[in-house]
């Protein structure tokens, strides 16, 4: 396909390629069933396939884009294809912090609770989603920096694992 862009989407431990078709439909995976996606507003989007619709959300930084669609919200790194991308979120010390301002609606946990792997350990809200941080290992919580209500800003930590 010249002139279209590749990408590689990763959720964990799992791989997506992602095709930009120069059509600006996008194929996510089989590149035999693209999408058509129309900008709304700012972060805010329309995508179709064949009779189906649905409006998805998007903010964050380019390399770090939170999702949501269908009641779900997930955070993807997006790479270009052939680059590698470096862990973000998560601290040498174990932090936590926020991937963009915004609001603590829930804590979940508590200092001393042990926690694996994709747990929630609270709940922002940012442009009108809520969006779960999640443990990305097993661990003990040693400390929560943040209360409800909150507002919160990317950078300090507002839950360490040790």
């Amino acid at each position: 396909m010249a002139d279209s862009r590749r990408f590689i989407v990763r959720q964990g431990d799992a791989a997506t390629a992602v095709v930009v078709r120069t059509d600006g439909r996008i194929s996510v995976g089989d590149e035999s069933e693209a999408f058509t996606v129309l900008p709304i507003a700012a972060g805010d989007y329309l995508v179709t396939q064949g009779a189906h619709a649905w409006r998805v959300a998007v903010a964050g930084p380019p390399d770090a884009r939170w999702v949501s669609a269908r009641g779900t919200t997930v955070c993807v790194d997006v790479q270009p294809e052939g680059q590698s991308g470096a862990p973000r979120r998560v601290a040498a010390t174990g932090g936590l912090s926020a991937p963009m301002p915004g609001t603590v609606i829930e804590i979940a946990v508590a200092p001393g609770q042990r926690v694996q792997a994709g747990d929630v350990l609270l709940k922002l809200e940012a442009m009108k989603m809520e969006l779960p941080i999640r443990a990305p290992r097993d661990g003990v919580v040693s400390a929560v920096h943040c209360a409800p209500g909150q507002l919160v800003q990317p950078g300090p930590p507002l839950v360490e694992l040790a």
